[in-house]
Formats: C-alpha cells, structure tokens, sequence
C-alpha cells in the first residue's frame, strides 16, 4: 500500500503512461482521507461558531427557541427567521476549496494515467472538473441571497443546481472508467502497466 502511495507521490507531475487500476485506488483514496479529514479540521471552528451563536441566542431568548437534551443528543431548533445565526457559508467555501483544490492537483496526473490504461485521453477528467468549478465559483452568491431574502427563491439557484447535477453525472462517468480493469494490450498510451 505504502509503495503504490509513494510511487504516485514521485510521478505527480507524470502525465504519461499507464497506471494498474489497483495502484491508481489505493492512492485515491489516500487523497480522498485526506481531503475529506483537512476539510473537516478547516470546517468545523466554522461550524462551532455558528453553534454557539444559535446556543447563546436559545438562552437569550428562551420564546424563540427549543432545546432539546437527551442521554445522547443535543438540538437547538430556531424559530422565525434568524439568518445571523447561519454559519459564515462564503468563508466555509472559501476554506473548503484549499484541500479541494489540492487533491485535485494531487490526483490529476494519476487520473490521467489510469484512464490512459483504460485506453482514453486525459480529457474525460475535465467535465467534472469545470462543473465543480462553476458550482463552488456560484455556491456563495445562492447563499448570500438566501441570507439577504429569507423565503424568496434564491437567484441562481436553477444554475447551482444544474451544475451539480451534470458534476455529478460527469463524476459518475468518470468514476466508471476509472473502476475498469487495465486493458491488456499496448494501447496508444504505452504496454500495459507492470503491476
């Protein structure tokens, strides 16, 4: 496991050839761990704040709120329209996009040499890459409208939307190939990997 990790850590900027299905997923998802822990550690002081925030109002105005506390739970539930107390979405975005962004950087390469293996061209990774882009580029615009006009549709929303979905059904397709066995033969990228 260790090797397949540091053989793809050296051959980051490695465009070319062909990696073996199983060296491409254990390196995957050693990113995605990766990514999935740093953007909890970034994210959570942002949502505690927010926490505390709705806590601090529950006990200051005991009318609008209900606590509920049992042997193995806790949740505030906020009544009205309290947008103050929603947790700072841009800056959460914002934070989110620096271990997204890195694992993207760190996975490109191995990406582009499994779906070589697979007989396809680097260019089947860019779709979801340019829907997460544009998601993520729209995503605090949506919020901020949210939070200026509570219960009104939020402009952009339609574009958020459809740009999620094509994300994920491009993800999706992608994740398909990546799944697939090695092709045995030579291909245009090279023979088939060693492993």
């Amino acid at each position: 496991m260790f090797q397949r990790i540091a053989y793809a850590l050296r051959n980051l900027t490695r465009f070319a050839g062909r990696d073996s299905r199983e060296t491409f997923w254990v390196y995957a998802v050693f990113i995605l761990l990766v990514t999935f822990i740093a953007t909890f550690a970034l994210a959570a002081p942002v949502i505690a704040d927010s926490f505390e925030r709705m806590q601090q109002f529950a006990l200051a105005h005991p009318d609008q709120a209900t606590i509920t506390r049992t042997p193995t739970s806790y949740s505030i539930q906020i009544h009205g329209q309290h947008p103050e107390l929603m947790p700072d979405f841009p800056r959460l975005l914002h934070l989110m996009a620096l271990p997204v962004g890195l694992a993207v950087l760190l996975l490109s390469a191995a990406v582009t040499r499994r779906l070589h293996d697979r007989g396809r061209s680097g260019i089947w990774a860019l779709p979801p890459l340019a829907f997460l882009v544009i998601g993520m580029s729209i995503t605090p615009s949506v919020f901020a409208t949210m939070a200026a006009s509570p219960g009104a549709p939020p402009k952009g929303f339609v574009l958020l939307f459809g740009a999620n979905l094509l994300y994920i059904v491009s993800l999706g397709l992608l994740v398909l190939q990546l799944i697939g066995a090695t092709a045995p033969n030579p291909n245009r990228f090279g023979g088939p990997p060693a492993e």
